[in-house]
């Protein structure tokens, strides 16, 4: 009986492949399921998340492997347990080759029930403090389903498993990456990667099985959202682009100053207020102007606090309140906060290291900062690129204006609102970009309109430029022409 059922099920995924080619690796379906393979391994097999992985595959599941041959989903899930996720010290470790990626749809009556999914994988053991050694590789073909909007995993071939060959040293960049992170002390890295406007690629890299759901403080990247949360209100005609805040605010250090009238959401936003950046660097500890507001550009971020107290005074609620509504919610961020909350996970925070790889004490916030300390994940915040690539709910008229030249800082450098805009790239791309650095927090969001295309990198150390030189100029988008305008 189950040799018939191996069959009919090899003859339907023979025909469905005759019948429609392969898609195209830059097309919705090709990144979907891109995305769901890198999820679906590192939460099910490398990190052994059961929760999600009894979720992530059919009741009927039927695996068929080379070498243990045929198991059900009750086989399944006892031999991932036993096998798999019994050792923490000798964890067998699963990558896809995603050069070897294919994907074929499947259609019934002209709509999409799912797709055949091909490819090469490796598997190694992990130790800790010690190098993934690479143990196998094996070639496999999945059947998904698209059921009540979710990708389930349906059918696993799973064969032609063999050793690396012994003459040939096995390195891949994920080695070194992992190589790197220990010789730099860094304990975390987070990589999310964006193509055509959709997330494909989601990774924690840790020496502490940090989960793929870990938590990050991502220092000045919360700016970003503040912007976002600032220019929706402005697309529904809520709050005007240069509207003077001080009909709501004005911080009792300036109470006497005139100049607060000519603070705008544009002027905060593009960082020309003429504030410094945070009042206690300063000499006197008191919020000054430096400098007539649109004089000229200076980071602040006392500028993006005093936008959050008037739209806090104006429209009656906290700043995440406003997130999220207008940016959380819509982006899909479930796991982003300004604040350690009462739903705060805090055995999956990312603890924060200093140059010789001693801890930061943990500092919890209890209130929002519109400038820094946002909690957030990879999958998260990438979630937040693909949303801004994809319009982010604004009007044209304000999304024009966000990608427009408020200010120039240099040479082919602007900033935008809420956004670092650097130009002249080769394909005539421009980017967005926003960095974030704090004591043990270096993190890097960039965005390029024109392709869709976008990345980013949390680390948790203060060693940050030799890991973040390796992804720029060996793995990214454009990362080795942003390496060398630095």
């Amino acid at each position: 009986m189950m040799n018939k059922i191996l069959l009919s099920i090899l003859t339907i995924i023979c025909s469905s492949i005759w019948a429609n080619a392969q898609v195209a690796h830059d097309s919705e379906l090709f990144i979907s399921l891109k995305k769901q393979d890198s999820t679906f391994f590192e939460r099910a097999f490398n990190l052994c998340d059961f929760e999600y992985l009894n979720k992530a595959i059919h009741p009927n599941l039927l695996f068929f492997h080379d070498q243990s041959g045929i198991q059900t989903k009750a086989d399944f899930l006892r031999n991932t347990k036993e096998n798999i996720c019994s050792n923490p010290n000798m964890k067998p470790i699963r990558r896809v080759d995603e050069s070897s990626l294919e994907v074929f749809p499947l259609y019934n009556n002209g709509q999409l029930y799912g797709a055949v999914q091909s490819g090469v994988h490796h598997f190694y053991i992990r130790q800790p403090q010690k190098k993934d050694v690479h143990t196998s590789t094996a070639k496999f073909t999945h059947v998904w389903l698209w059921e009540n909007e979710n990708w389930l995993l349906k059918e696993v071939l799973s064969f032609d498993h063999h050793e690396p060959p012994k003459s040939v040293p096995t390195k891949s960049f994920e080695h070194d990456i992992k190589d790197l992170l220990l010789q730099e002390k860094v304990s975390a890295l987070g990589l999310g990667i964006i193509n055509n406007g959709q997330l494909t690629h989601i990774e924690v890299i840790s020496q502490e099985n940090l989960p793929y759901n870990a938590i990050f403080k991502v220092a000045s990247l919360t700016k970003p959202v503040t912007a976002l949360v600032a220019l929706a209100l402005i697309s529904e005609g809520k709050l005007g682009l240069d509207e003077q805040l001080n009909k709501y605010w004005i911080d009792p250090d300036l109470k006497n100053d005139s100049r607060v009238h000519k603070l705008t959401p544009r002027i905060i936003l593009s960082h020309q207020t003429g504030f410094p950046n945070w009042r206690y660097l300063t000499e006197s500890k008191k919020l000054q102007f430096e400098f007539e507001p649109a004089a000229k550009f200076q980071y602040s971020g006392e500028g993006f606090e005093y936008l959050r107290k008037a739209l806090e005074v104006k429209f009656h609620k906290s700043l995440e309140e406003l997130a999220q509504k207008y940016v959380f919610k819509p982006a899909k961020m479930q796991d982003t906060h300004f604040w350690w909350d009462k739903s705060f996970d805090e055995k999956r925070y990312v603890k924060n290291y200093d140059k010789e790889g001693n801890a930061f004490p943990i500092e919890k916030y209890y209130k929002a900062n519109a400038a820094a300390n946002l909690l957030t994940t990879v999958e998260d915040y990438g979630n937040f690129l693909v949303y801004l690539l994809n319009g982010g709910g604004l009007s044209q008229t304000v999304l024009t204006e966000m990608y427009k030249n408020q200010v120039q800082l240099n040479v082919n450098d602007y900033f935008g609102l809420g956004w670092e805009k650097l130009t002249n790239f080769s394909g005539d791309e421009y980017a967005l970009m926003h960095t974030g650095k704090d004591p043990g927090v270096n993190t890097i969001a960039i965005m390029f309109p024109k392709s869709k295309n976008a990345w980013l990198i949390f680390l948790n150390s203060d060693n940050d430029a030799k890991i973040i030189e390796k992804l720029l100029t060996e793995k990214l988008y454009l990362g080795n022409e942003l390496w060398n305008k630095r």
